[in-house]
């Protein structure tokens, strides 16, 4: 499964690096407000639904773009979540910083992962219990003994309102940390943390496309997720804190009173 996910992936990455070269072309819509879709994202969705079905025609799809299939239910076993471009704002520009999110869910349970980053050629996998890897080099989180020597992702959505509860945090964890970054993807972000390239991320009122596949790379690369009262339920709730055990920690310290 988790091969047939990677090459879902490449096979998106082409549509995807294609446009890259005349962006102009793009036809891009508006769904809501500074959030975007582009016919490339659609098609980088068609291709991977259409590669994971030819493998597995009774498996449900839960993508972005196309939502969900018609056999997706509370009884359904296997679940594909589909971000065909996290960080299409970034896609848009050219600004070089944007992947595509594959996770599946079993019974409930994420299994497999992968994000793979079209620019870098950077292919992270993870399969629950096996741990997580970035080009087949397995990858661990970086874990500081304090939350002042860490360098934290994070990331707010497009409404006024999410920035302004982004300003309030930011004024909370920037003093405290060794540094604060907002790439614009969380699913790249999450797979950043567990390849140690940044020491934890938080972001608020995400999508579970967003974030399943990164957070299964988190927890298999050594690292905790959790909302930001440090419980379990991110999946569902968009609510994310991803670190390595002590920085986790640090950053619920700051991070509850925004639960």
């Amino acid at each position: 499964m988790l091969n047939t996910a990677i090459k879902a992936a490449r096979r998106a990455a082409t549509v995807i690096n294609r446009a890259s070269f005349d962006l102009d072309r793009i036809t891009v819509s508006e769904k809501s407000h500074n959030n975007f879709v582009t016919d490339i994202d659609q098609a980088s969705e068609q291709a991977i639904v259409e590669t994971l079905l030819k493998a597995y025609p009774d498996h449900a799809i839960l993508g972005e773009e196309s939502g969900p299939t018609a056999n997706l239910n509370d009884d359904s076993e296997y679940v594909w979540i589909i971000d065909p471009i996290d960080g299409t704002t970034n896609f848009l520009h050219g600004y070089p910083n944007y992947c595509i999110s594959i996770a599946l869910q079993q019974r409930g349970v994420i299994t497999q992962a992968v994000i793979y980053d079209p620019v870098r050629n950077d292919l992270f996998t993870a399969t629950k219990g096996a741990g997580a890897y970035l080009n087949d080099k397995r990858i661990r989180v970086r874990n500081p003994d304090r939350i002042n020597k860490a360098l934290i992702g994070s990331g707010h959505g497009a409404e006024p309102r999410d920035l302004a509860e982004y300003l309030r945090m930011y004024e909370v964890v920037a003093p405290r940390c060794h540094g604060l970054r907002s790439s614009g993807s969380a699913a790249l972000e999450l797979a950043n943390v567990a390849a140690g390239r940044v020491d934890g991320y938080f972001e608020k009122n995400l999508k579970i496309w967003d974030i399943a596949a990164g957070s299964l790379l988190v927890t298999e690369a050594g690292g905790i997720v959790g909302e930001f009262n440090g419980e379990s339920e991110y999946l569902n709730k968009g609510d994310i804190i991803a670190a390595g055990p002590k920085v986790f920690a640090g950053m619920v310290a700051l991070l509850k009173p925004f639960a």
